[in-house]
């Protein structure tokens, strides 16, 4: 018989209570024992689902409270110095130091130090937390957390599989601190604590052990594929099977190092990658598993199971009990249950399929494969149903839109000036400062926002009554703003549940969810709009809170849109037509918004694009191709402002190095970046290359409860005109604030005012 089984299931739960128990926690309301409860609630039910299922083996140890990455690091007892010497077991509260740079009970300026750098994980929206390594770093045993959840799922009766990062991805995932060196050097290092993790697995009773190694479908030098040889050579002795998992792209050159390795099983992703199977299965040894991920794993599509089960049919021939089926990659990146959709209509929602029903699917795949079509008739029907009607919904399909993108014009995504000669009219124009200061749009997400738009969900209030507390809201951010002092202002987003389904839900092609949650990073979570179909604008979508914004003030406001990159690649995404098609319907959208907020009189208009690296192809080969239309569709977006007209973007969270010159091809006459928490190092892509246009280097790091001192800002500040002519230098935090409270948002805002200023009189003199 085949094995069906799964690379890892959603944390958060069904209606988010990991995120609910965590923020309680941070926030004193929820002691330890009581966050551990729900941990154990969450993790118990998970396994039951899927047991229940019918899935052959469940993975454990893909719970976390914050990231898979940084329970690895605690693990492997990887504690940067400034958290403090951990001499036994790291414990939570260290934990979320490493996180947040903060843990619940500490004194603001006691224990308060930078958290962990954070970055995307491949080329998914979630974040990961990068390790940090020292030329003389140790490994140990520091945490028993994945040891307890084995037993935990052990005494429940489920066949466990734990998951753990390999160590050659948990290391190029990393970085170095201190004194240049390989990080490859540590593989030396870091191979016994895996293989004292692996015996202990053993001596616990597990068969398998599911090691992810995603990076082997990446572009990697020589020296870490040999390492890949000798790791698994060291490993293959603890007695466990190891099935190595990779998924998000195809083996490629990297297949026949996989295929040869010393473990019993491999999988790999057909969703991303289906023409990699036939080299796999020409390169497998006749000894080893071979799981095909065939459900998709980071999309909310049902699967269509005739063309599933025309490949399980064909590698089952000639494999036998050695296929495995499963979901491309782990369920994380998909919400938990679409039975939580209430309303959705019937046609819309047999289209879809959340975690709990792809472990259906997979399940279902096993029998369909093992024991033939009718023993899967209803579902085999329903998934045949499906197709089809997605073939022919005329919901989907909308010419005029189509031949809108067709008839793009060559100049349609270009200025009509340089940016030197765009940069004098706007200093004419807005006549700022030197060292300009502004925030990235979001101001807090109080609970009388929070409540007001519940309420008008719920229909207790009117439309105008909501409509007057977002304008209270806006006055507010506005009046705070003007106290403060900064430059440009912003509206503050009050009306806004996130920053792209709110245009989502004002855009034709747009469908949304009650409880499509995924997880972005820790306690936050997303509900992904999903873009079923032509994108097109209806009517204007933010022109009426801007300008009533800049009817508050004399100072500059901007106009605050999600970019086309952004808008795509943080939704679920059509898969019946190119990702670029589909960006390029978004930025005409965008763009029709951009001319009437200009119109309007807003001279400032900020077009987001943090997700522009995130979407880079993980092959090098593949990056020139994206990053063509991509950095078109944002240039289609703005390119048909006056030149006076001042462009921002934003982006966070990401290496630049490497697509530095595309990011200048973007055109933007000012781009904000996330540097705080690198210490400005991000900084270096746009030195070396000699970056053209203004930069706003972030210094406050939003995501932790930390609050800069004036003295840090201008530091940071300090470092980045070393390396950046200080007229081309804006000030600014690294990413919104609607996450954090009023009072540190004004403190830590007044603190920014204040280091402009006082830069700005060390620069007169």
């Amino acid at each position: 018989m085949s094995t069906a089984h799964n690379l890892g299931f959603p944390r958060i739960g069904a209606r988010r209570e990991m995120k609910r128990a965590v923020e309680s926690y941070w926030k004193g309301d929820l002691d330890e024992a009581g966050l551990l409860a729900v941990g154990r609630e969450l993790r118990a039910r998970h396994w039951k689902l899927q047991a229940e299922a019918g899935l052959d083996l469940v993975p454990v140890g893909d719970f976390t409270w914050y990231d898979h990455v940084l329970d690895m690091s605690v693990l492997l007892g990887v504690v940067p110095q400034r958290f403090g010497d951990v001499m036994g077991n790291v414990d939570l509260k260290t934990y979320f130091r490493m996180a947040r740079g903060r843990a619940p009970g500490d004194k603001a300026g006691s224990a308060d130090t930078y958290a962990c750098e954070m970055t995307k994980w491949f080329d998914t929206n979630y974040h990961y937390i990068v390790p940090e390594f020292n030329a003389d770093q140790t490994f140990r045993i520091a945490s028993n957390k994945l040891f307890d959840e084995l037993a935990e799922a052990k005494a429940l009766g489920v066949r466990a599989k734990p998951v753990l990062v390999g160590p050659l991805t948990y290391l190029w995932l990393g970085k170095t601190r201190g004194a240049a060196f390989d990080k490859l050097t540590l593989l030396e290092k870091i191979l016994p604590a895996y293989a004292e993790m692996l015996a202990r697995l053993k001596q616990a009773g597990v068969e398998w052990v599911q090691i992810d190694e995603p990076i082997l479908v990446l572009d990697l030098p020589q020296a870490w594929k040999n390492a890949f040889e000798s790791a698994y050579n060291r490993l293959q002795s603890s007695g466990v099977k190891l099935l190595l998992a990779t998924y998000f792209g195809a083996l490629d050159d990297n297949t026949g190092v996989a295929c040869r390795l010393p473990v019993d099983g491999l999988h790999i992703d057909l969703v991303r990658a289906p023409q990699q199977l036939a080299t796999v299965l020409d390169q497998l040894p006749a000894y080893k598993v071979l799981s095909l991920g065939v459900v998709d794993g980071r999309n909310i599509w049902r699967a269509d199971l005739e063309k599933a089960l025309a490949i399980l049919d064909s590698v089952k021939e000639r494999l036998g009990e050695r296929l495995w089926i499963a979901p491309s990659c782990s369920l994380l990146h998909s919400p938990v249950d679409l039975a939580l959709e209430t309303k959705l209509d019937q046609e819309f929602k047999s289209w879809l399929a959340y975690a709990t029903q792809k472990v259906a699917e997979v399940v279902a795949l096993r029998e369909g494969v093992d024991h033939g079509r009718a023993s899967i008739g209803v579902m085999l029907d329903a998934s045949r149903a499906a197709a089809q009607s997605r073939t022919t919904s005329k919901r989907i399909h909308r010419p005029d839109v189509k031949a809108r993108a067709k008839a793009l014009s060559a100049s349609a995504d270009q200025r009509h000036a340089p940016y030197a000669e765009r940069a004098r009219q706007q200093r004419e124009k807005l006549k700022l400062p030197l060292l300009p200061t502004t925030t990235i749009g979001s101001f807090p997400q109080t609970q009388a926002i929070r409540s007001a738009r519940s309420d008008f969900k719920a229909k207790r209030i009117t439309e105008a009554e909501y409509n007057e507390r977002m304008k209270q809201e806006i006055t507010l951010a506005v009046r705070k703003q003007e106290e403060i002092g900064l430059d440009v202002l912003v509206h503050g987003e009050a009306e806004r549940n996130d920053m792209v389904e709110y245009f989502g839900e004002l855009l034709d092609g747009y469908a949304f969810s009650e409880n499509g949650w995924v997880q972005s990073y820790g306690s936050r979570c997303v509900k992904p709009p999903i873009i079923f179909g032509d994108v097109s604008r209806p009517k204007p979508m933010t022109v009426d809170w801007t300008t009533y914004a800049q009817s508050l003030t004399q100072k500059p406001m901007k106009g605050m849109l999600s970019g086309p990159i952004t808008m795509l690649q943080w939704s679920f995404v059509r898969d019946d037509q190119p990702r670029s098609l589909t960006a390029l319907q978004i930025a005409f959208a965008l763009r029709d918004e951009v001319l009437d907020l200009e119109k309007a009189g807003i001279k400032v208009v900020q077009i987001d694009e943090p997700a522009l690296r995130e979407g880079l192809p993980l092959r090098h080969a593949d990056w020139a191709e994206y990053l063509r239309w991509a950095a078109q569709a944002f240039r289609v977006s703005a390119g048909a402002v006056r030149d006076d007209t001042q462009i921002h973007t934003h982006m966070c969270y990401a290496e630049f190095n490497d697509i530095i010159d595309s990011i200048a091809a973007l055109d933007a006459d000012v781009i904000t970046i996330e540097t705080s928490r690198s210490d400005m190092e991000l900084l270096d892509a746009f030195v070396n290359f000699s970056y053209p246009n203004e930069i706003g280097p972030g210094v406050y790091d939003i995501h932790s409860p930390r609050v800069p001192t004036k003295d840090e800002i201008v530091r940071l500040m300090e470092k980045a005109a070393k390396v950046v002519p200080v007229d081309r230098l804006w000030i600014n935090p690294d990413c919104g604030l609607k996450t954090r409270d009023w009072p540190e948002v004004e403190t830590a805002l007044a603190n920014m005012v204040s280091a402009a200023k006082t830069l700005r009189e060390r620069l007169q003199h």
